[in-house]
């Protein structure tokens, strides 16, 4: 690789914000047709820096930054995204900023419309001529095939899974006409196995057609498969540059957080006895686009910790989004005996069901409201917790409400500046913490969690599960937890139910062999589980 053109070079590039130094002395090199693999813990400094070599304008707002940016030789300075775009350097987001209500062609190509000329046009001017729609179509579906997926571009993104969405935001960055460098910010955090396979396969195609690429990912397995070489930022340093050949996944676990990392450790199991059952699922179904929920039966067990996992679209997601009112559902759910009315949100929460959902940005958080809001919001509207009355007047215990965010921002190591910052100036993994938080506070007895470290480096992940289950030991909490990740259902749950298809395919105990779970998953049958 060292033969190969240098694309991108880094010197000395530093970064404070309000006195808070996150980036210092950082300094790496990218050559063409290389995969860079990009990690460090959440606060490491790689949205930072991303947002450096993008241009984006929160850095030009706060001071600019310290150091050196050089684009095949040449120093530069990016004001805005639409410079580094001109370019080359193509960026897609862990947050999609696709539109709903377009197509893929039409989100593929927004700002890079392909037109053609008619006859009101050739009189005048080239402002009059019309969309060249098959064109946009022909190049649109060329750019998606490039990834190796069957999607047409014809598709509404409404109608998409979420993977697929993925897809279509690389596909419009890799349609631009002179992209060099395309910037992955977490691409397969959303992704079925399977689908990171064609992603890893297709970001090896990009490398060999000369683009550069840097992978920002906490799967470090993939990291391993997908990368020539290696750059760990840890509180803003490089703390390791590296080719990946002989690395393991323990070396860069161990690099990311200066500390050794236990891969092996185990959930040990309660017994906890099936008739104590706290909620019964029957003939469950759910409306939720890309989910497949048709007919759910589960009993869960009070006090237990029960794992959920399955292929992407499968149910998985679907099931608590269901059960908690915010999709259109059917069938029974018996909460403590008790027929649970899910067709109003806020009946589970008045019952003592929490959830923390998948989508923190559009559904957990309040992402212009303070930290102390976010996590006392539920409990205030819900319970009247936090809450002081001066005889018919209701006021925030703003006192409370303070205290009790200092002491989860202390559990969970929120990283940020105090109870009084805003949740959309968290990054993803503080914010899915205070997220756990939120649901903490209205003390459930049963809580829903769906893909609680989607996003989350490998040191504050076992924080997150850590927390779940000392969550459950000291308050007897029931916890069902909805994951894309077998190896983190296994380490944290007693049980583990895998949805195929619609439904409860199997329920296993969490050391099962990996391989039964993936025979599940693919709708075969195994020894060992409950009917």
């Amino acid at each position: 690789m060292s033969s190969q053109k240098e694309l991108l070079r880094l010197e000395g590039v530093g970064k404070e914000f309000d006195g808070n130094r996150v980036l210092r002395d950082v300094n790496f090199t990218l050559h063409e047709g290389e995969i860079l693999g990009l990690v460090g813990e959440n606060g490491a400094g790689k949205s930072t820096l991303m947002k450096i070599l993008f241009g984006m304008n929160v850095i030009h707002e706060t001071g600019g930054f310290e150091g050196k940016v050089f684009i095949e030789g040449n120093q530069v300075k990016f004001k805005s995204p639409d410079q580094a775009l001109a370019a080359g350097i193509g960026m897609v987001h862990q947050e999609f900023s696709l539109i709903p209500g377009f197509t893929a062609t039409e989100n593929i190509q927004l700002n890079m419309e392909k037109t053609k000329k008619n006859v009101v046009s050739s009189v005048a001017g080239k402002k009059f001529e019309t969309l060249d729609r098959k064109r946009m179509e022909n190049e649109s579906q060329s750019a998606i095939d490039k990834l190796g997926v069957d999607i047409s571009a014809k598709t509404y993104i409404a109608e998409m899974p979420v993977g697929h969405k993925q897809f279509i935001e690389i596909a419009r960055e890799i349609n631009r006409e002179n992209v060099k460098l395309l910037v992955l910010d977490e691409p397969t955090a959303v992704l079925t196995e399977s689908e990171a396979v064609y992603l890893q396969e297709a970001m090896r195609k990009l490398a060999d057609m000369g683009i550069g690429i840097i992978f920002i990912s906490h799967r470090l397995h993939e990291i391993i498969t997908s990368c020539d070489k290696i750059v760990v930022l840890r509180d803003g340093i490089v703390v390791k540059e590296t080719p990946v050949e002989g690395v393991s996944v323990r070396d860069i676990a161990e690099w990311m957080v200066g500390r050794g990392v236990d891969e092996s450790a185990r959930h040990v199991a309660r017994r906890e006895t099936d008739e104590d059952i706290i909620m019964e699922i029957k003939n469950l179904w759910v409306d939720m686009p890309g989910e497949t929920v048709k007919n759910v039966n589960l009993n869960i067990r009070r006090g237990e910790i029960l794992g959920i996992g399955g292929l992407a679209g499968q149910g998985k997601i679907g099931l608590p989004n269901g059960i908690m009112g915010l999709y259109p559902a059917g069938g029974d759910v018996l909460f403590k005996g008790k027929k649970l009315d899910f067709t109003d949100p806020k009946v589970p929460l008045l019952e003592g069901i929490a959830f923390v959902s998948e989508d923190r940005r559009g559904v957990g958080l309040l992402l212009d409201e303070a930290i102390d809001w976010n996590i006392g919001f539920n409990a205030m509207q819900v319970q009247d917790k936090f809450i002081r009355r001066l005889g018919p007047i209701r006021l925030r215990d703003d006192k409370a409400l303070k205290e009790t965010a200092q002491k989860y921002i202390e559990q969970l190591e929120i990283k940020c500046t105090g109870p009084s910052q805003h949740a959309r100036s968290l990054s993803g993994g503080n914010q899915q913490k205070v997220c756990l938080a939120k649901a903490f506070a209205t003390d459930p007895e049963l809580l829903f969690v769906s893909e609680p470290t989607r996003g989350i480096d490998v040191g504050a992940k076992r924080l997150v599960l850590e927390s779940l289950e000392r969550y459950n030991a000291e308050n007897g909490t029931t916890i069902v937890v909805v994951s894309s990740e077998l190896e983190e259902l296994r380490s944290v749950a007693d049980r583990i139910a895998i949805i195929t298809e619609g439904k409860v395919f199997g329920i296993v105990p969490a050391d099962t062999p990996a391989a039964d779970f993936g025979l599940l998953m693919s709708g075969l049958e195994v020894t060992g589980g409950e009917s």
